[in-house]
C-alpha cells in the first residue's frame, strides 16, 4: 500500500523557508542556507545531470528518500513565485526542462492549468479541488509506490492536520531563520503520535525519521 512520506529540511527554529519568497529568493531570504548540506552531495549533482560531489552520511538518507517513490505532491509556492491567476503558460517551474523528479508531480493551486510534460518523465499536474483529490491522483499515478510530500509549509501542514501523512523525515539544519514559513504551524497539541525510526548525524545536518500513527 502506498505511503505519503514527508521529507523536508527545517531550521533549528522550525522554519522550512525564509521570509519574502520571490523569484530572486525561491526559498525566502536566507532560506538557501537550509540546504547547504545537500548541494555538495554527489546525489544532488546526479539529479541535475552533473558529475562529482561528496558522499557522506547524508547520501544514504537521500537515496532512501528517493527509493520507491512514484509521484510527488507540492504546493503552488514551491512550484514557482507567481501568485494569483496564471498570466500565461511561460512559467514551467524552477528546474529547467529536465526537473529532478522523473515521475508525475501534483501541484496544489486555486487556479487550474493544463498539465506540463517535461523531459525525463516529469509531468506537472495542477490540482484545484483540494488535498485529498491531489493525494488520490498521486496515489493512482504512483502505481503502488510511495508519494513524496515535498512542501511548502502550508500544504504540508494541511496534510498533517488532516492526518494523511504516514512518515515524517525531517532534516534539521543548524540555521536560525527567525521568520518565514514554519513547519507544524496550526496543528493541535498532541495531534500526531510519532515513533522514531532512525536518526542520522551528518555533516551540517541531522536527519530524523518518524512513523505517524
Amino acid at each position: 500500500m502506498s505511503k505519503l512520506r514527508l521529507s523536508i529540511t527545517m531550521s533549528l527554529d522550525g522554519y522550512v523557508s525564509g521570509p519574502d519568497q520571490d523569484a530572486d529568493n525561491p526559498v525566502g531570504v536566507g532560506g538557501t542556507k537550509l540546504h547547504d548540506w545537500f548541494f555538495p552531495l554527489a546525489e544532488f549533482r546526479t539529479m541535475h545531470g552533473e558529475e562529482g560531489g561528496e558522499v557522506n552520511a547524508s547520501s544514504a538518507v537521500v537515496n532512501e528518500r528517493r527509493a520507491g517513490t512514484g509521484s510527488t505532491i507540492m504546493g503552488r509556492n514551491m512550484f514557482g513565485p507567481i501568485r494569483g491567476a496564471w498570466p500565461d503558460e511561460s512559467w514551467r517551474g524552477w528546474w529547467g526542462e529536465d526537473p529532478p523528479y522523473h515521475h508525475p508531480v501534483f501541484v496544489l493551486t486555486h487556479h487550474p492549468r493544463a498539465p506540463i510534460q517535461m523531459s525525463g518523465g516529469t509531468t506537472f499536474h495542477f490540482v484545484s479541488d483540494g488535498i485529498r483529490a491531489a493525494l488520490a491522483q498521486a496515489t493512482a499515478a504512483a502505481e503502488g509506490q510511495d508519494i513524496w510530500l515535498a512542501g511548502g509549509a502550508s500544504v504540508v501542514n494541511q496534510y498533517l492536520a488532516a492526518r494523511l501523512v504516514d512518515e515524517i523525515d525531517v532534516s534539521i539544519a543548524p540555521v536560525i531563520l527567525g521568520n518565514g514559513e514554519r513547519l507544524f504551524a496550526g496543528l493541535e497539541p498532541n495531534s500526531l503520535a510519532l515513533t522514531q525510526l532512525r536518526a542520522v548525524d551528518a555533516p551540517g545536518v541531522t536527519h530524523i525519521k518518524y512513523a505517524v500513527s
